[in-house]
C-alpha cells in the first residue's frame, strides 16, 4: 500500500505523506469542496450522527487535517476535542479556521504520528479519523494506538474512500478518479502528483468487509460499515471492550 510518489521527500511513507499535505495545504478545503461537489459536508454530519447517543466529552480527531471533523463534532458539545496531525502546513490552517468560529478554548490542535500517539491508556470517549487511516505507514499499528487510547466502551468513527462496485457508478468513478481529478488537482494546487496518489492509495486499500475484519483484528467490537454514496465512501464503526 505504499504508493506515495517518490517526488515528495523523505525514504519513510509516512515522511512522503507529511510532505506531500504541507505542499498541498493552502489549498487543500477548496479542492476538497471542488472535487466532491459539497458531499464530503454531509458525509461528516453522518459520523457525527454515530457519536450523538454516546455524547462524548473528551475526543480525539486522528489525522486533522484542516479541522473539518473537530469543527462537525462541535455539534456534540464535547468538553474538548484535541487534533492531530503529521502535517504542521495542515495544522496551520486549521487553527486559522477554529480561532475564526471561536473554538479555541475546546479544539486544540498538535502535530504527532497517529502510529504513536502521546497519550496516556484509556483517554477519550470517542476517536474521528477522516480520509486518515489509508495514509497510515502501518495501518495495525495505527488502529491498536487508537484502541489503547480509548476509554472502555468508547467509540471509534473512522470515514474512508472505498470502491463502487455497481455498474455504472464504478466504471464513471473509476474515470473521473483517474482522469479528471489529477487535472483539477493540477491547476488549483500545483500539485498533480498529490491527486494522482488520491485514486492509486484508494485502490489499494482494503473496504468494507474487508477494514471490518482488519478492525476487528485488532480488537475493536461490533465493528460495521456503513456505505455512503453508492459506495464513494465509508464509515467504519468500533467499539472497545
Amino acid at each position: 500500500m505504499n504508493v506515495i510518489p517518490q517526488n515528495y521527500k523523505g525514504s519513510s511513507k509516512r515522511e512522503r505523506v507529511e510532505d506531500m499535505f504541507d505542499r498541498i495545504a493552502p489549498k487543500y478545503d477548496l479542492l476538497n469542496k471542488v472535487l466532491s461537489i459539497g458531499i464530503d459536508k454531509g458525509w461528516r454530519k453522518k459520523m457525527v450522527a454515530e457519536l450523538k447517543p454516546l455524547q462524548p466529552k473528551t475526543m480525539l480527531d486522528i489525522a486533522t487535517g484542516t479541522a473539518d471533523v473537530a469543527i462537525a463534532c462541535m455539534k456534540l458539545e464535547p468538553e474538548q476535542i484535541t487534533g492531530v496531525d503529521i502535517s504542521a502546513l495542515m495544522l496551520a490552517e486549521g487553527q486559522k479556521k477554529i480561532e475564526g468560529l471561536g473554538f479555541a478554548k475546546q479544539i486544540t490542535l498538535q502535530q504527532a504520528d497517529s502510529e504513536n500517539l502521546p497519550f496516556a491508556d484509556n483517554t477519550f470517549d470517542a476517536i474521528t479519523v477522516a480520509f486518515g487511516v489509508r495514509n497510515f505507514q502501518n495501518l495495525d499499528k495505527g488502529l491498536s494506538e487508537m484502541l489503547r487510547v480509548l476509554k472502555p466502551n468508547g467509540k471509534v468513527v473512522i470515514l474512508e474512500f472505498s470502491q463502487p462496485e455497481k455498474f455504472p457508478i464504478k466504471q464513471f468513478y473509476t474515470f473521473y478518479s483517474k482522469y479528471i481529478l489529477p487535472i483539477i488537482g493540477q491547476l488549483v494546487s500545483k500539485e498533480r502528483a498529490a491527486y494522482e496518489y488520491l485514486p492509486e492509495s484508494v485502490a489499494a486499500f482494503p473496504y468494507g468487509q474487508e477494514f471490518v475484519k482488519i478492525m476487528n483484528r485488532n480488537n475493536f467490537v461490533n465493528s460495521k460499515c456503513v456505505p455512503l454514496t453508492f459506495g464513494i465512501a465509508s464509515i467504519y464503526v468500533g467499539i472497545k471492550n
